[in-house]
């Protein structure tokens, strides 16, 4: 069984910085991707950006340039670092791990940006 859980969610003010982190029961390696994705109030859940077990990343246009995602295999965590946050960014942010064919999703974390 498959568990993530986010933390680091917060209230901050526009231009402000967050810090998200989704840990993992177990070895993040056999993940094939993990990724962070957002859902604002009467909003469909959107990628935000995503991280593949080589390394490589891809990012929502709204945020490149201000979020980068890393791993930190030691600690089985995946970390999304948000500067120059803006009240957009107000969401409920999920961790999304996808294993073979099958994607498992945390509790989420709210981000509330204020202006």
């Amino acid at each position: 069984q498959v568990q993530l859980l986010e933390s680091g969610g917060g209230l901050v003010q526009a231009g402000g910085s967050l810090r998200l982190s989704c840990a993992a029961s177990g070895s993040i390696f056999r993940f094939n991707t993990m990724g962070w994705y957002r859902q604002a109030p009467g909003k469909q859940r959107d990628l935000v950006a995503i991280i593949s077990r080589a390394g490589f990343t891809n990012y929502a246009d709204s945020v490149k340039g201000r979020f980068t995602i890393s791993r930190d295999n030691a600690k089985n965590t995946v970390i999304l670092q948000m500067n120059s946050l803006k009240p957009e960014d107000t969401a409920i942010y999920y961790c999304k791990a996808r294993l073979a064919s099958d994607d498992y999703w945390g509790q989420g974390t709210q981000v509330t940006v204020s202006s």
